[in-house]
């Protein structure tokens, strides 16, 4: 099963005419869901031509200007192309203000339903086929939330010299095996799929916090990710700006990483004092902590490998 991450948008504060706001777009087979929407996030979904009419949920992780002014553009958008499912809207309190007075003040015209989802701590937010969404609260200058997309564990694999010697032949029977069913052999045996299938297999789990000081917590939250997608607006020399704005530092977004044990950490929100060509900056501070760090890019495409893949 296929799962993508698209990178939107990788700036914080205000748009540059090379970086857009925050954003991430994550596809599992078809279905697609959005992490922030920040100005410009529809311009980057139709240069990378994804259907985002098809985007089931939006996930805000708090109502900054620069995470959320892209939410009227969309919804309208929406109305457009006849969307016919519920868009569902899953972030910190007053969300749901911000929603429904955008849609009082501009006027919109609205022809599907739209689900705003407060969240105030730590829960299940969103379940879908094998896999679930928790959020968890992060330490901002307003409620902020950090997200997790957690798959289920997988079946192990079918072990073929082990179906034989238990004397299951080749055919139909294997496949009830390795679908959880017993079979009944001659003589009434049974086997149990647990016989011949090896230990489940971890699922994929995708990280994504933003913004926020520097929390411990945090590391247990994206424990195991196989990729944490998480701002590192300054160097450390800018240290002390990032505790009064309660942000990180690349370098402390490579200790969350490095403390979480995630696989791969790709570092995002980056402050418009830094050029493109400046940002390498970050990356040296965070890979000094956290090796297996990489800049985000605009437009950037992520595929989620399974644990055991490599």
């Amino acid at each position: 099963m296929n799962m993508e991450v698209f990178v939107l948008g990788t700036g914080g504060m205000m748009p540059l005419p090379s970086r857009g706001l925050t954003s991430i777009l994550l596809r599992r087979e078809g279905e697609l869901l959005l992490f922030d929407c920040g100005e410009g996030t529809q311009i980057a979904l139709r240069r990378l031509n994804l259907r985002w009419k098809k985007i089931s949920v939006i996930f805000i992780s708090h109502t900054h200007a620069d995470h959320v002014t892209g939410i009227p553009g969309m919804l309208m958008l929406s109305s457009q192309v006849d969307r016919e499912d519920p868009l569902l809207l899953i972030g910190p309190p007053r969300l749901k203000e911000y929603v429904e007075a955008s849609r009082r003040i501009l006027d919109m015209y609205i022809n599907y339903e739209i689900v705003v989802k407060e969240v105030y701590e730590e829960a299940v937010v969103y379940e879908g086929e094998g896999y679930r969404v928790r959020c968890f609260p992060l330490r901002h200058t307003k409620p902020c939330l950090g997200f997790s997309l957690e798959e289920d564990e997988r079946p192990g694999v079918f072990l073929p010299d082990q179906a034989l010697a238990l004397g299951v032949p080749r055919g139909p029977l294997w496949s009830r095996l390795q679908s959880g069913q017993s079979v009944e052999l001659g003589g009434g045996r049974i086997v149990a799929s647990g016989e011949v299938m090896g230990p489940k297999r971890q699922g994929r789990k995708f990280s994504f916090l933003t913004d926020t000081t520097y929390v411990p917590e945090a590391a247990g939250f994206v424990r195991g990710a196989d990729l944490l997608i998480c701002e590192g607006m300054f160097t450390e020399e800018l240290g002390q700006d990032a505790r009064d704005k309660k942000h990180l530092t690349a370098a402390q977004a490579a200790q969350l990483a490095r403390e979480g044990e995630v696989r791969s950490l790709g570092l995002i929100h980056y402050s418009p004092r830094y050029t493109n060509g400046e940002l390498k900056k970050l990356l040296v501070q965070a890979r000094e902590v956290f090796p297996n760090t990489f800049l985000t890019r605009e437009l950037q495409t992520i595929a989620l490998a399974y644990p055991e893949a490599g």
